[in-house]
């Protein structure tokens, strides 16, 4: 029986999509639930999976083709067997895929404690699979893959390929050759200077539309304060062992301490969690927080729901398992929409100050940097704590310079007296 291979149906907030790889050619055998292939959408990357045992008979849509909800992609004859295996591809030329996904005002989850050696590879969620169940280090895969993504062919290839003995590697010169080399070394700069054009991703490119959008159409506005985060470290270093071993391993990290200050703040000032539609302000009665997450494909934002009713462990538990998501492509639509304030965490990656830019239609975005031991001046006393800069980026149509400083400057005390979260005071 022949079956035709249709795109899911696709949200309305996302129009269409494009065909990012196909881990089938026409001919080969496919089993039952067996990926097809992928579909990249301006948020996530949606899995098309085999109906059945059968045959991929014909490819109607290639890789790089847009598509739209329920369009034929494949002709899959069901039941039928392959003439004759697949034969294996030929070696091709293929570029490097670890490209460096992390921006200066974005943040990741500073939890998760993984080795994170290979996140930096962009794989197809399949062939990230079939790799850790096999101990495949993903950085040796050649990848054939659009855009430099390793796909589950590459793995398979790879897994399948003898084992190269290694290159002869020349002995070290002895300190009697440090002279000739060294007079040798500006003829490198005759050498080839390569380059290499990649189109941006769907998700990158509509990153880059929605932060042009923010600073082209809102009257962004940044404020600037310094929070002291020695009570916040030393209440974490009290409690850390016994909350990990009471929540089931999940650590206790910062991130959900700011986040409940930032729910704790928005309650007080309803202005920095309203939104923007038209000419109309919605203020919303729910706080759901944006955290602004670098995976392999970009910038993503997953939201925490009701993060009011969020204990610190739940906080925790969703922040990192959002992370884990967002490494292997799993974040799915709904994990992505809406929210009604952004935290933005530089400070993971060295950050000391920067101004984010605001998530639409959101009024507000905040943004946490490095904490770096700094002197400072106490009751007279010179000492050295722990600082962290923190900036809030606001739309100064709906905020004013009044509400955007007292905003932060609770969230400075908040944190500055965890106590006071506590109690909400």
């Amino acid at each position: 029986m022949t079956i035709e291979i249709k795109a899911p149906t696709l949200p309305e907030s996302v129009p269409d999509g494009t065909i990012a790889t196909w881990y089938k050619k026409p001919g080969e055998s496919v089993a039952r639930d067996e990926l097809l292939v992928d579909i990249e959408t301006d948020k996530v990357v949606l899995e098309v999976v085999a109906p059945a045992d059968g045959v991929l008979q014909d490819i109607k849509k290639a890789e790089g083709d847009t598509i739209v909800s329920n369009e034929i992609l494949a002709v899959f004859k069901e039941g039928a067997i392959a003439a004759a295996p697949a034969s294996a591809a030929p070696a091709t030329e293929t570029v490097s895929a670890s490209e460096s996904a992390a921006k200066g005002d974005v943040s990741a989850p500073e939890e998760i404690d993984e080795d994170r050696s290979d996140t930096a590879v962009l794989m197809s969620p399949a062939a990230r699979k079939l790799a850790e169940e096999n101990n495949v280090d993903p950085n040796l895969v050649q990848s054939t893959g659009k855009d430099g993504r390793v796909t589950k062919e590459d793995v398979v290839n790879f897994m399948k390929a003898p084992e190269v003995a290694p290159a002869s590697v020349p002995a070290p010169a002895s300190s009697t050759d440090v002279a000739p080399v060294i007079a040798s070394a500006p003829a490198l700069a005759d050498g080839p200077r390569t380059e290499k054009r990649v189109p941006l991703s769907r998700l990158r490119a509509k990153v880059a539309e929605r932060l042009l959008q923010a600073t082209q159409t809102t009257a962004m506005l940044t404020t600037f304060n310094e929070v002291n985060m020695q009570e916040v470290m030393d209440l974490r270093d009290k409690y850390k062992d016994a909350f990990e071993k009471q929540h089931d391993g999940t650590r206790l990290g910062f991130m959900s301490f700011f986040v409940r200050a930032s729910v704790e703040a928005l309650k007080r000032f309803p202005a920095v969690n309203a939104s923007m539609d038209g000419n109309d302000i919605i203020y919303h009665g729910y706080q759901d927080i944006g955290v602004a997450v670098s995976s392999p494909r970009g910038l993503v934002v997953p939201v925490l729901r009701d993060a009011d009713a969020l204990s610190f462990a739940g906080t925790e538990k969703t922040i990192r398992d959002y992370g884990l998501k967002a490494r292997d492509g799993k974040l799915s639509i709904d994990e992505m929409t809406g929210g009604t304030f952004t935290i933005s965490n530089g400070g993971v990656f060295g950050s000391l100050l920067s101004t984010p830019i605001l998530n639409p239609p959101q009024t507000a975005i905040l943004g946490m940097h490095k904490i770096q031991e700094r002197p400072m001046a106490v009751d007279g006393e010179v000492k050295i704590l722990p600082m962290m800069y923190l900036a809030l980026s606001y739309d100064h149509r709906m905020i004013d310079g009044k509400e955007a400083v007292q905003f932060l400057v609770t969230i400075k005390e908040l944190l500055e007296d965890p106590a006071r979260i506590f109690l909400e005071v």
